[in-house]
């Protein structure tokens, strides 16, 4: 590794004390996406003008602030004010390129900005540009048809992971500390897990999807990724927000996200979980030290950890199918832009137009079954431990297949346990733990930790970053870009 990189949280603090300028932290970001970000496919698009435009407003805001003694009062309203943050290409911002990494979108310009990105931006941050994403964040790698594919930083031959791959490439890269995703099966975590950095999905409703957005079938929420647990605390402050007319609000914690990775959680009972769930599966064994390595920092500071059996056989899981289709299936596209598209996406909505409405709200019933049974299941715990993937980041050849369905199996096959909390809409969070050398690359293996309850993001956080203290994991620049 490398030397250590910023932190966000510094970044912000010495923004606000005049040690960095934001015009020239500007310029060196967008340097960096253009070198550095390119060669681990980070951007579909940079926000150049923007970016600058935001940098100069910026470093005029904290110059004022400074000169009137307000810096206090600006860490907390605006408290990443000149903090570089790259919004994904499946989010809208008004007048800049939205092409969801597909052909079918090439050359798109939103008309809107989606409420996520407006309350980044609204925190003060510099957008940079806009992270890679697969065509409509379908799959758990990041192989657009509209720009360079993402890679893990720790290996370039290796996939990011996916949907959020861009934006956790930046991250682990160095280009910046901090980056928004989504997350509708594990598209946080799984390219966190890739990447070996921290990403978080919140709960159900705890990040509103509007003023522009639905909620759906439920399944997706935005998320942060970050290199530190208190980074991505940071960053979840700025986005749980609910609005008038969300569907399924969740009210914030009345506990500072940041605030709660200083506390010490009280001893929980925390469940151990390496049984596939989307797919039957045996874990790398670099996949179970991870996990075995938790479990020993666990029990060192006071927790109950024990094994637990499945909630839900694989098959069970396939409840979970129709959703997945039927939402790539109801993307508005013409019969032109329906030539364009990848097979995968080709395939997933040709499963998709075959239900029927009775067909869905049964499948949908079948979801909250499980949910409802496995809720129960995991009713005695506070916590569910498993590996973030089945094993180290995958080659993308062994995930994107010339089939359909062999692609999507194959994909649930990495991926076992990640969307299984987007059915449940309970919050949790890959965590990179452990490291590995697999033949003859250091790669680096995530733990993830699943939340039994909702609104437990500050227990998960202050859990982590009890893991992250007691266990540092490295914060400089993966070898493989190493200068």
């Amino acid at each position: 590794m490398s030397e250590p990189l910023p932190s966000a949280l510094g970044t912000a603090a010495a923004l606000r004390r005049g040690e960095l300028d934001a015009r020239e932290l500007a310029e060196q970001t967008l340097a960096a996406a253009r070198g550095i970000g390119a060669e681990v496919g980070a951007f579909a698009h940079l926000l150049e003008e923007r970016s600058r435009q935001q940098a100069e407003a910026a470093q005029a805001e904290l110059v004022a602030a400074r000169d009137a003694g307000r810096l206090e009062q600006l860490e907390d309203e605006r408290p990443l004010l000149g903090l570089p943050l790259p919004i994904k290409d499946l989010t809208q911002i008004a007048g800049e390129p939205f092409e969801a990494g597909s052909a079918a979108m090439r050359g798109n310009i939103a008309g809107v900005t989606d409420g996520i990105a407006q309350l980044l931006q609204d925190a003060g941050t510099i957008t940079i540009g806009k992270t890679t994403t697969p065509e409509f964040g379908m799959p758990c790698y990041t192989e657009p048809a509209t720009s360079a594919p993402a890679r893990t930083p720790w290996d370039l031959r290796r996939t990011a992971g996916g949907s959020s791959g861009g934006a956790a490439a930046a991250v682990a890269a160095g280009v910046v500390p901090l980056a928004h995703g989504s997350d509708g099966g594990g598209s946080v975590r799984i390219p966190a897990a890739c990447c070996g950095i921290v990403g978080i999905k919140p709960t159900r409703g705890l990040v509103s999807p509007g003023p522009h957005g639905g909620e759906g079938m439920g399944l997706v929420t935005d998320g942060i990724l970050a290199r530190s647990v208190r980074d991505a605390a940071l960053g979840l402050e700025q986005i749980a927000r609910t609005r008038p007319g969300d569907f399924m609000p969740w009210p914030r914690s009345t506990t500072s996200y940041l605030a709660a990775c200083e506390q010490e959680p009280p001893a929980l009972r925390i469940g151990i979980l390496t049984t596939g769930l989307a797919a039957e599966i045996d874990p790398h064994p670099a996949a179970l030290r991870a996990v075995e390595r938790a479990t020993i920092l666990l029990r060192e500071m006071g927790h109950r950890v024990e094994e637990i059996l499945a909630p839900f056989t694989p098959q069970q899981w396939r409840a979970f199918m129709p959703l997945w289709t039927v939402g790539a299936a109801s993307i508005p596209l013409d019969e032109a832009q329906e030539q364009q598209l990848l097979t995968l996406t080709r395939w997933l909505r040709e499963q998709g137009q075959q239900y029927s409405g009775v067909e869905l709200a049964q499948a949908l019933g079948g979801v909250q079954q499980i949910a409802r049974s496995t809720g129960e299941q995991f009713a005695p715990f506070d916590v569910i431990l498993t590996p973030s993937l089945s094993g180290p980041p995958a080659f993308p050849a062994d995930l994107q297949l010339p089939d359909g369905a062999a692609d999507f199996d194959a994909q649930c096959e990495f991926t076992p346990w990640t969307s299984s909390w987007n059915m449940l809409g309970r919050a949790a969070l890959s965590v990179p733990l452990h490291r590995e050398e697999i033949d003859g690359v250091e790669l680096p293996f995530g733990i993830h930790l699943g939340a039994t309850r909702p609104g437990d993001e500050a227990l998960l956080l202050a859990l982590a970053a009890r893991l992250e203290d007691r266990d540092p994991w490295p914060l400089g620049r993966p070898t493989a870009l190493a200068p």
